[in-house]
């Protein structure tokens, strides 16, 4: 349904105060050592991170040296958790764009929700904000469980707002405690000594000391309040404390003041330390449970902690395209085998076919076996009209894919759905990957001759393929045009990609021919360069490296290097050994081209579109869409691989226009540079950096470096702003989207501008959405229109399914647009409820299916654990206990109510552990867990997850004499695997029969 004219009037407010940030700060602090959302989850995930490393390690005996403690860089931590030699070249781009995700999503609920007490605990809605914590928790094991760990990343810090919030805006510190409030991260125990409404809690503050206005007599008795907070009214409950701060209206009502500790000049200042240490330690808490129920593996992956990036392929597979699909088998094939169990290995596979008119499923696995079976399945067939869903599989890749991935195209067709483009282009744009596109049998013109059998060759002729140039251009990739014959030589690309820690140095494309002369610094840091020229066949050129050793094009195996040319690819296998400095390549053609030089190297970049909030909180949050035309451009850029960077020079090119923008730059800490552009004409950037580094032994001044980003930046005068209260939402529901299209001048809303905006709405599961074609912006608007999407939710889709939908909005006069891409979570634990009876008469068991239906359950509690048999038989002395074994046997539940067990797996113990399921005597499925051990290793913790993710940790001990637990009556008639996720009861009437209703959870 619509935003209600409350919520919308709430929205504009919220709007108008961008400095409405009442929490932690969320970004950075101009005052002094004040800790924000980011500093409290970067430390708590490296030191979680390397927690998992070192257990991980001791588990294999192998060493790891690094002590863990709060002042961790990502560095150190990619570098203890790795397994490569000293030697290798480690990245951490990965895992610092990951750890990004997380405190950009934490600081974007202080916008989205910023007037939801429950996601900040205020106004004492502490149930309220342990429903948000569960709800955002189990959306997150959700993600993970469908291998989304993007969707993962961002659901998880949006869960470490509200948790981090609680000790800064309740008076658990006040209270005295040094330890996380464990019951709120779990539903299954009670929120005790809460604070009532008719509670006082407050007195007024003396003038602007707050230092103590919690009530003594409610500190005595240990209960639980928070501050009360409205930017609208005055109106508080009698007797409360309130938030406190100039934007809180209550806080100026008896009793004044406020509670607050979210930097050193709140009313409680003086305890920030203290509760930022507090939810730092939740924090870590928090990221402990979903590593109890995800898993090691998948707890990593979902941190970001990974030397590769995927392999994601976009494959045509109509008929012509036989050898396409052989070659792209066997590029993947390849690279899996020779990178299988290294860190080199691609950290997942996507692999998305398409014809015409169907396209996907998206192929989505972490197992690289799965993904060649699914591409080894691939066959060429069908097809008719020359065009197909090209764009529409490239849609889908590009929201399963992480951030800043590559993605392949192959195809030897034009793009049947080109009205994608704006959509993808905007994908591009906000995950700034790069698209690559392999292009086959390109001909100079749309003629084409029949074969000798009559039938017509699908080819693509050069104005069809200038829709993918276009979007391999903006994305940073390329486009290569080859023959079939040799598609095999060009694919080396793929594998040049695939490297660890690959970095782009230089690159252009000009889309005017002529001569012109390139420049680019290769640094000590620099392994394995490779320069990729795209052109005409006609183009020239010739390369010079610092020391002034030239070589033409013509020469393919010279000083410099070893030049390959397949189609429009120049390929260049750099020798730089001993040649750090200034290079130059000078290309000469009458057509376009262009010219990327990449190399291996730990120091990179990242960089974040960031717009600040003015006010009290003045701060920065991330910004979606493109940057206004003419306005100011703030980016957040973080050099990553070396804590002896200095950064020099960050400059916005636009090579179409040779425009230079250059930054003003600001020290964050930790490689974190705040960059400020100002008055930036309307243009097509790319961000270029500069710096020094002065880790170098072997020179006396330091090592200058320069680096690329792929994807680049290009202005707009449209605005598109949507309106979001929650990024999840749930099966069978009707979402309403509002948006805001506004066209600005100079980058601020032109109030006399009109005309009509086409606006484009995809999402990509296809679900059922309306909106509008187009909005019209009247003279008398102030240069804005509303418009409103309305999404609906199947009601059979999957918990942890991510959609992703994007608006956009063009001027068709002109050709600009802007964008949103929004992203939302299937949360709720929808599960396909089987009924079964299941009759027993003597010795004959039968079943009948009742009926089937779809069903939404909420199972928060965790398993439970209940002792059977305890061992007896250990002898008290370590000296003879080789020669001695215990056993536990523990029956493990999840209630009549709960999914089920779904796994059980050993933590601490060198024993053998052993599962069956049996039915107990009140119908409940029980697994029964055994446990044997040498006596020498004399304890076990045992790691039960239920089917949504809940945990309980068991723990046996052997001793020495023990009165045995008499085990609950049980019937083990059926005995199956370790779990098989359901509940059973069973009943008797007259004769023996049994019926079993069973939840068969899919």
């Amino acid at each position: 349904m619509p935003a209600s004219p409350a919520v919308m009037l709430l929205m504009v407010v919220v709007l108008l105060l961008p400095g409405l940030i009442y929490s932690f700060q969320p970004i950075f602090s101009s005052k002094g050592d004040t800790v924000t959302h980011r500093d409290i989850t970067e430390r708590a995930v490296l030191r979680k991170t390397a927690e998992v490393c070192r257990d991980i390690a001791a588990s294999e005996g192998r060493d790891f040296s690094l002590t863990i403690d709060d002042n961790l860089s990502a560095e150190e931590v990619q570098t203890a958790c790795s397994r490569s030699s000293s030697s290798s070249v480690l990245s951490t781009i990965v895992f610092r764009t990951s750890i990004a995700t997380m405190y950009f999503s934490n600081a974007l609920v202080d916008v989205v929700s910023a007037l939801s007490e429950e996601y900040h605990f205020d106004d004492e809605t502490f149930q309220r904000g342990r429903d948000v914590i569960t709800r955002g928790v189990s959306t997150v094991k959700d993600n993970v469980r469908l291998e989304n760990f993007v969707a993962g990343r961002s659901a998880l810090g949006e869960v470490f707002h509200t948790l981090q919030d609680f000790y800064s805006h309740s008076n658990w510190v006040e209270l005295g405690k040094n330890s996380p409030y464990s019951s709120l991260i779990r539903p299954d125990q009670p929120l005790e000594n809460l604070a009532d409404q008719s509670t006082p809690t407050c007195r007024s503050c003396e003038g602007n000391n707050c230092t103590d206005n919690i009530l003594p007599k409610l500190l005595q008795h240990g209960l639980i309040t928070s501050g009360y907070f409205n930017i609208l009214s005055s109106s508080k409950p009698t007797g409360k404390c309130s938030h406190g701060g100039s934007f809180d209206k209550t806080s100026k009502e008896e009793p004044t003041g406020g509670i607050n500790k979210d930097d050193i000049g709140s009313s409680h200042g003086s305890l920030h330390h203290k509760a930022a240490d507090l939810a730092m330690d939740a924090t870590v808490e928090l990221l402990e449970d979903i590593r109890l129920a995800v898993g090691e593996k998948d707890f990593l992956r979902l941190m970001g902690l990974s030397q590769s990036s995927v392999l994601c392929f976009v494959i045509d597979t109509t008929g012509s395209m036989a050898d396409d699909i052989a070659e792209a088998k066997r590029v993947s094939f390849d690279i899996i085998e020779r990178k299988r169990g290294t860190e080199q290995e691609p950290s997942g596979y996507i692999l998305v076919p398409f014809n015409d008119p169907d396209f996907g499923p998206v192929i989505m696995t972490t197992d690289a076996d799965i993904f060649k079976g699914n591409i080894d399945e691939l066959t060429a067939r069908g097809g008719g009209d020359n065009p197909e869903m090209s764009l529409s599989g490239l849609q889908l890749a590009l929201t399963a894919a992480p951030s800043s991935s590559e993605v392949f195209v192959f195809t030897d067709a034009p793009a049947k759905d080109a009205h994608l483009k704006s959509t993808i282009i905007a994908l591009i744009e906000s995950t700034k990957s790069v698209v690559t596109f392999m292009l086959t049998d390109v001909t100079a013109s749309r003629r084409r001759r029949r074969s000798a059998q009559g039938v017509m060759p699908r080819v693509i002729n050069q104005l069809e393929t200038q829709l993918y140039r276009d979007l391999a251009q903006i994305s940073g990739g390329q486009s290569i045009e080859v023959t079939k014959l040799d598609l095999s030589q060009a694919t080396s690309i793929i594998e040049d990609s695939l490297a660890s820690a690959v970095v782009t140095v230089f690159q252009v494309v000009k889309n005017i021919g002529g001569r012109e002369e390139f420049t680019f610094t290769v640094d000590d840091t620099l392994r394995n360069m490779t320069a990729y020229i795209t052109g005409a066949p006609l183009l020239t050129f010739n390369i010079t490296s610092s020391t002034g050793v030239s070589q033409v094009y013509t020469e393919t195996s010279g000083p410099l290097a070893s030049i390959t040319t397949v189609g429009n690819l120049r390929r260049l296998s750099l020798n730089t050994v001993n040649q750090t400095g200034s290079w130059k390549i000078s290309v000469d053609s009458e057509s376009p081209y262009s010219v990327k030089v990449t190399g291996q190297s730990s120091v990179n970049l990242i960089f974040n579109l960031v717009e600040r909030h003015e006010g009290a909180h003045g701060d920065f949050s991330l910004k979606e869409g493109r940057p206004l035309s003419g306005g100011n451009i703030s980016l957040l850029v973080t050099v990553t691989g070396s804590d002896t960077v200095k950064l020099t020079e960050v400059t916005l090119f636009d090579s179409s226009q040779s425009t230079v923008v250059n930054g003003s730059l600001q020290s964050m800490g930790s490689g974190n540079f705040l960059v400020t552009f100002s008055d930036v004409p309307a243009g097509d950037y790319t961000v270029r950096l500069r710096g020094e580094d002065s880790s170098s032994t072997s020179r006396t001044m330091p090592d200058t470096f320069q680096r690329q980003a792929s994807t680049g930046i290009k202005t707009s005068s449209i605005s598109v702003l949507a309106q979001v209260t929650t990024t999840n939402v749930d099966p069978g529901s009707n979402v309403s989207i509002p948006f805001t299209i506004t066209i600005t001048t100079n980058g601020v809303v032109s109030n006399s501008s009109n005309g009509i905006l086409i606006v484009r709405v995809n999402n990509d599961r296809n679900y059922n959405s309306t909106s509008p074609s187009s909005v019209t912006i009247a003279a008398d608007s102030d240069g804005t229109a509303n418009g409103t999407v309305t999404l609906t939710i199947p009601a059979a889709a999957e918990a942890g399914t991510v959609v992703t939908l994007t608006i956009t909005a063009e001027n068709a006069s002109t050709g600009d647009i802007n964008f949103t891409v929004l992203r939302f979570s299937v949360s709720g634990q929808v599960r396909e409820l089987v009924i079964l009876v299941r009759f027993h008469y003597g010795s004959f068991w039968s079943n009948f299916l009742l009926f089937c239906l779809c069903v939404q359950i909420t199972d928060v509690t965790r398993p439970e654990c209940q002792e059977v048999t305890p061992s007896t038989i250990c002898p008290s002395s370590l000296l003879f206990c080789s020669s001695s074994e215990w056993n536990f046997t523990t029956h493990l539940t999840d209630g009549i109510n709960g999914t089920g067990i779904e796994s059980v797996t050993v933590r601490q113990g060198n024993g053998t552990l052993n599962t069956s399921t049996v039915v107990g005597s009140g119908g409940e499925n029980v697994t029964v867990a055994t446990y044997s051990a040498s006596c020498c290793s004399p304890t076990v913790e045992l790691i039960v997850v239920d089917g949504v993710g809940n945990v309980r940790v068991c723990v046996g001990q052997a001793r020495q004499s023990t009165t045995p637990t008499t085990p609950a009556p049980v019937t083990t008639a059926v005995v199956s695997t370790t779990s098989n996720g359901g509940n059973t009861w069973s009943i008797t009437h007259f004769f023996w029969i049994s019926i079993s209703i069973s939840l068969l959870w899919k």
